[in-house]
């Protein structure tokens, strides 16, 4: 298995910037079905904020930079999603402790603690129609696979088909949480913009790692 050093994490963190910047009509366009409309500006706004920091930051700890990441989208990302999103890094940055490097179960676990930080904080569960429904699963996936036999490459795709099926699946979900419950069941038949937008970190993190596979 693979060992991932900071670099990993400012890699990823950077190509998270480059993605919401690209993506950031089609976010605002989910948005606009069941919430505010601005889901896709604030993750880029946010994520370049969070990309710009880490100029300063390349002799830091990977969990300094988990941690600065956090505080960058909590000033700029704005909203829910800014409190949610910090909080997974904040948690994941906890997670990491001193480690100058981590295995990929050890990012994975980091990761699912910061999962379960956005759980705690938002009281939300998979079925609620929000980020959840993607973060857990491919967590879950990523755990219980990170220790067969699998590749490294077959265990990214793996995580990857589960996060994309689970972002797909939030279609047919009526919202239970944030502004999009306000519609009740007229909003079943949207794609959750948060889900989306988890996706696509989730994305960034595959490539960022099978790039240095190559």
């Amino acid at each position: 298995m693979m060992q991932i050093e900071k670099q990993h994490i400012i890699d990823w963190i950077e190509r998270c910037a480059k993605t919401y910047q690209e993506n950031q009509v089609y976010l605002d366009g989910l948005d606009s079905d069941i919430g505010d409309g601005d889901h896709g500006f604030n993750m880029s706004r946010g994520f370049s904020a969070a990309a710009k920091d880490l100029e300063t930051l390349h002799k830091q700890s990977i969990s300094t930079i988990l941690k600065n990441t956090g505080l960058s989208l909590r000033m700029y990302l704005g909203g829910a999603s800014g409190i949610f999103y910090s909080t997974f890094f904040f948690c994941a940055s906890q997670s990491a402790g001193s480690r100058t490097h981590l295995s990929l179960a050890q990012l994975f676990d980091a990761l699912k603690h910061g999962a379960e930080g956005i759980v705690t904080r938002g009281k939300a569960q998979k079925g609620d129609k929000t980020m959840c429904d993607v973060w857990l699963p491919a967590l879950e996936v990523a755990k219980s696979q990170a220790e067969t036999a699998l590749s490294t490459d077959e265990l990214l795709d793996q995580i990857l088909k589960v996060a994309q099926e689970a972002a797909i699946s939030t279609v047919d979900m009526q919202a239970k949480k944030g502004r999009a419950q306000q519609h009740g069941k007229e909003s079943i038949g949207y794609q959750d913009p948060g889900a989306t937008s988890t996706l696509l970190m989730i994305e960034a993190l595959i490539t960022t790692l099978k790039n240095k596979l190559d």
